[in-house]
């Protein structure tokens, strides 16, 4: 697992957010929320700038809640059905970066928790998965994923 061991504190700015919201275990609803993402992604961009960073948002449950999205320059301009906006305040977070295929993200992220519960004092909030790389051009092997963790 190619996960750094030591959390780095950042501070995520206030974001405009453009996203696909699911309710339930992760499992089941990570890819589904991006496939729908992506599908009503072009009718986003066609009133809206879409900027390179595309997130996640997650709370673990009950309920567990999973957003797939993307920044965007400002308040959304003809929001097209099925998506939702907020602007996603930011803040204080325990970054641990990951390097491989989506495919592992399920036991990567199970770890950057284990290791956040041993050394960061945590707040209440969304954690993030930020895509640093695009997919399309990044070779599997190289994808990065920085998971952050809400820090007090």
């Amino acid at each position: 697992m190619n996960l750094t061991e030591k959390p780095e504190v950042v501070q995520w700015p206030r974001t405009h957010y453009v996203f696909v919201e699911k309710v339930g275990p992760f499992q089941q609803t990570a890819m589904a929320a991006w496939q729908e993402f992506h599908r009503l992604k072009p009718a986003l961009a066609a009133k809206n700038h879409i900027r390179s960073e595309h997130f996640s948002l997650y709370k673990m449950g009950p309920p567990s809640v999973y957003r797939a999205g993307a920044a965007i320059e400002g308040p959304p301009i003809d929001l097209p059905d099925g998506l939702h906006y907020e602007e996603f305040e930011g803040g204080k977070y325990s970054c641990l970066t990951y390097t491989g295929p989506y495919s592992e993200l399920g036991p990567v992220s199970g770890r950057a928790w284990e290791i956040a519960l041993r050394e960061v004092a945590m707040r209440p909030g969304f954690a993030i998965e930020n895509y640093v790389n695009d997919p399309q051009t990044t070779p599997e092997g190289e994808l990065i994923t920085e998971i952050l963790i809400p820090t007090a």
